[in-house]
């Protein structure tokens, strides 16, 4: 026969149905079936209690606070015994009064009803004459009894609801705390990872359970991502049935215990179901089970569930939108690539092969001669090289990038660096008059040489294609201060038209070029590159227009840091030679002829 348990003074005295049964059926045998809630109600319950319903109104008034309404009587009885003979009747009847009020608000609206009769009843036996006896004098006490009765009677109902509405405060208080701190820091994560960390943590502590989030993979399956995890708190093994999991995902139905469906099972498994779609199971378990069918930690319960599948759902659109984000930019960048390397391939293999069909005519060398012949080839030479550092910078930008190029950290000399940059660009500077400012005193900086060379040849490049031809240029170099660190900056200033407003920062972006339907060469890697080598030695690099104080425009100014907080060993030889080998003049002014190798006029 079904049962349903007892709370409270009825079921320590055995005053079921079923219990009743089997004391008058002794020769027969009586299965008795109960709830998964009544058998396992009165497990420990933790911290989930204090989010629950109060608990008289859920599971009843233990036995001992009846005790306790009976031994308040007593109290009061011989303490109204000491000064019967000094204070009136009515007076006694306060204490009475005063003590229902205590007992029901420390035990509950039940011990209190029990104290208000006890109460009317030892006042009468004690107190009204005559005494020791229910019986009275004078019927005039009757109505005082009734009084009595019903002012405490009343007094017990309203003290026990002040009682309860106080702890039903303090328990949704509890739970909105609880749900606002989850929510704030599911608000706050950016991975799924960090989703499930957050819910299980929080689930954990709310409900002292063991928990489980299982989310699907590219099949639709269930699985649980986490790994190595904590027994104490992750439920996984045997308890955890992923067959009952998959089945919660596909219906969107809960199951488990305490569910209509599969019942006999030892945890309970909630779909998460966001707006979209179910995005995961949630699958919980304890030793009180049974607390989840109060409706409000199941309500509790299933509102976790929805912030941590809104949560996934927000993130999972995240990543969609980067991914999205993330294959424009690879196709813009996919479109520029192929259109630059089509053109700047294109011009010069165009001129190779018209050189090189000059060069291969009948006779041509006895038509046009040495110097004919020469130029042609020098021409070849030329569109050759552009080729070569059309190839090279990408090839120098994709291991930048990748992290495989490896620094070669040495003590050099930013001066001979300069020099050789500008001596591998005299071609490209030829015409231009070229002024550098670099002191005696400049320290050496340990970096490397080759890869800080190709930067300056870089940012001479870009001066020499987007100024006037025979414009001058100015380089610099200085030691600054800044955050307390020390670095040697490079200032390389041109006297083109200067910047467009917003590209201070784009410029260094690869594929960014100043003039975009301009036909000037190149494909918009060499200041990436320029951005990538300075970010490898840990420096800085950066770009603005040089004005005059009337805010005319009067070039660019493109500069990088590196830094130079060590200081070289004064043992080293090769420190020693760069350092006799650097100018000891301030500055120097160098034509384009002098980079050509023609001493400067």
């Amino acid at each position: 026969m079904g049962t349903v348990e007892l709370r409270g003074w009825r079921g320590w005295l055995g005053w079921s149905t079923a219990a009743r049964v089997i004391r008058a059926a002794r020769d027969i045998d009586v299965t008795l079936i109960s709830s998964g809630a009544a058998r396992e109600s009165a497990a420990p319950r933790g911290v989930v209690g204090s989010f629950a319903a109060p608990g008289e109104d859920r599971h009843g008034v233990p036995l001992y606070s009846y005790l306790y309404s009976v031994a308040i009587c007593a109290v009061i009885t011989a303490l109204a015994s000491v000064f019967a003979d000094r204070i009136a009747l009515a007076n006694l009847v306060m204490l009475y009064l005063l003590g229902t009020v205590f007992a029901a608000v420390r035990l509950g609206r039940g011990p209190g009803v029990l104290l208000s009769f006890l109460g009317v009843a030892a006042f009468d036996f004690f107190f009204v004459p005559p005494r020791l006896s229910f019986s009275v004098s004078d019927t005039q006490y009757l109505l005082t009894f009734a009084v009595m009765l019903v002012t405490s009677l009343t007094i017990s109902h309203l003290t026990s609801s002040l009682r309860r509405q106080a702890r039903m405060a303090t328990m949704r208080e509890r739970r909105t705390d609880a749900m606002f701190a989850m929510t704030r820091e599911l608000g706050a994560a950016l991975t799924t990872d960090q989703i499930l960390e957050i819910g299980t943590r929080h689930v954990v502590e709310v409900f002292q359970v063991r928990v489980a989030i299982l989310l699907p993979d590219s099949a639709e399956k269930v699985r649980q991502k986490v790994e190595n995890p904590d027994p104490a708190v992750t439920l996984t093994g045997a308890d955890l049935d992923c067959d009952i999991a998959q089945w919660v995902y596909d219906q969107q139905k809960p199951a488990g215990h305490g569910t209509e469906t599969l019942p006999a099972a030892a945890a309970l498994y909630l779909p998460l179901s966001a707006p979209m779609r179910t995005r995961g199971v949630l699958a919980l378990l304890s030793a009180g089970m049974g607390e989840f069918a109060i409706p409000e930690q199941r309500r509790m319960l299933d509102t976790f569930a929805a912030q941590i599948a809104l949560a996934l759902e927000r993130v999972h659109y995240v990543e969609i939108a980067q991914d999205a984000l993330i294959s424009m930019e690879s196709e813009r960048l996919r479109n520029s690539l192929l259109s630059a390397i089509s053109h700047d391939l294109r011009t010069p293999l165009t001129a190779i092969v018209g050189f090189a069909s000059l060069l291969a005519e009948p006779g041509h060398g006895e038509k046009a001669g040495q110097r004919s012949t020469n130029e042609l080839a020098e021409g070849i030479y030329e569109e050759a090289m552009r080729m070569t550092g059309i190839v090279t910078n990408l090839l120098d930008m994709v291991r930048l990038q990748e992290g495989s190029m490896r620094l070669n950290r040495q003590w050099s000399s930013l001066e001979e660096l300069i020099g050789a940059a500008l001596a591998a660009s005299r071609r490209l500077l030829c015409g231009r008059q070229v002024t550098t400012h670099v002191p005696h005193d400049l320290p050496l900086v340990r970096l490397d040489a080759v890869l800080v060379e190709r930067l300056l040849a870089n940012l001479f490049d870009n001066a020499a294609k987007y100024t006037p031809a025979g414009s001058p240029l100015t380089i610099s170099a200085a030691v600054v201060e800044e955050h307390e660190h020390r670095y040697v900056k490079v200032n390389v200033e041109d006297s083109g038209p200067g910047l467009s407003p917003g590209m201070e920062s784009r410029v260094f972006d690869k594929f960014t070029r100043g003039e975009k339907e301009s036909a000037l060469p190149g494909i918009g890697l060499g200041l990436a590159i320029c951005r990538a080598i300075v970010d490898a030695h840990g420096g800085k690099i950066g770009a603005a227009n040089r004005t005059d104080p009337n805010g005319i425009v009067l070039g660019a100014c493109f500069w990088f840091m590196l830094p130079a907080d060590e200081t070289p060993p004064a043992e080293s030889g090769a420190a020693d030679a760069l350092s006799e080998g650097t100018s000891q003049e301030p500055s120097r002014n160098v034509s384009g002829d002098a980079i050509n190798g023609v001493p400067a006029s």
